[in-house]
């Protein structure tokens, strides 16, 4: 078994590294990649240095059997000839494919099989928050099929990649000391602030990020669902939260809820309000699991739920999906 990831520089590409040594992955041979400015730099893997090779067309991946890749979604595009001609699997961390009828879009908790079809040997990792949402959903969707969902995003300055922690990082510094802050990576000031706004506007209103939601969620479920997101930036630095409601055919009950979700997997259930428990992100940063908690009734709707949902976005809702994708593929025989 020989793994390769693509690009290993950034932050989804180091905590592939991470995930697939705590994992302890099955594969004899690791090759990194990156770009022009990454190659040539060493990363240490299982005590073994390693160095990163340049990603550029030709045969490089004639003998990977599955490549994680990271590099966004203009090169995922760019080389996915490349990185497939030869029968590599690329399961790829970008928005490249996601929605292409001929690519499966999979978390491993939800819909897995769907690993099954991939003629274009692609597997594309959902958006992060829509992966850390419908892993909830599917706890719920085994009682009674959600008819409609409406989901209010927390999302972590993590999720703009490694510059997105480093500008709120510096923000705050400079704030602390009076002096105006750096604003590049986010529409304004984060820190101190919430967003409202992540990725562009589209023609109705919603942005990209929030109509990600809607067309992902659809096709990891094989689902009719309705979904509406707002989609907010929030100082934290990593790990995101979601106040989800949703609304189902049949009556569900808060304990037949709370039984789903203790028995599903993947995720963890912290919900005592009595005694101040519920998710937060200062505590599940680095934390593979989704972490649901303020289960409750929806009291303007007898057929409604509503819950709320904390996972690191880095892992679950990016490298550990992916790895878990390949995990996956192993197990079943399907890459060998």
């Amino acid at each position: 078994m020989k793994v390769a990831i693509v690009g290993v520089s950034g932050a989804v590409g180091q905590e592939f590294l991470r995930v697939l040594a705590e994992r302890n992955f099955p594969m004899d041979e690791l090759v990194l990649f990156g770009s022009a400015r990454s190659a040539g730099r060493t990363y240490e893997f299982k005590g073994k240095k390693l160095v990163v090779k340049e990603l550029k067309e030709g045969d490089d991946f004639k003998d990977i059997d599955i490549a994680l890749t990271s590099a966004g979604a203009s090169t995922s595009k760019a080389f996915e000839e490349t990185i497939t001609k030869h029968g590599t699997v690329m399961i790829d961390n970008s928005s490249a494919f996601r929605m292409d009828i001929d690519v499966p879009l999979v978390v491993p908790e939800v819909n897995p099989e769907d690993c099954k079809n991939m003629p274009r040997r692609i597997i594309a990792n959902p958006n992060c928050t829509t992966i850390q949402m419908v892993v909830a959903l599917k706890a719920i969707e085994k009682l009674s099929h959600i008819t409609r969902v409406h989901i209010a995003t927390y999302q972590s300055a993590s999720g703009a990649g490694a510059s997105g922690m480093a500008e709120l990082e510096e923000q705050t510094k400079e704030v602390a000391n009076n002096q105006d802050p750096t604003v590049e990576k986010f529409q304004y000031q984060l820190v101190n602030n919430v967003i409202p706004h992540i990725d562009v506007f589209l023609d109705n209103d919603y942005t990209k990020e929030e109509m990600k939601m809607y067309n992902e969620t659809r096709k990891i479920m094989h689902s009719d669902v309705q979904v509406s997101a707002t989609a907010v930036r929030v100082p934290v630095m990593r790990s995101h939260s979601e106040a989800i409601w949703v609304e189902t055919e049949k009556e569900i009950s808060v304990d037949a809820a709370h039984r789903a979700f203790e028995e599903a997997e993947g995720i963890v259930v912290i919900d005592n309000p009595a005694e101040k428990k519920y998710p937060m992100p200062l505590y599940l940063s680095g934390k593979d699991e989704v972490f649901v908690g303020r289960i409750r009734k929806d009291i303007s709707n007898p057929k409604g739920l509503t819950f709320w949902t904390v996972s690191d976005q880095i892992l679950k809702g990016a490298a550990l999906n992916a790895v878990q994708i390949a995990e996956y593929l192993v197990k079943e025989g399907i890459v060998k």
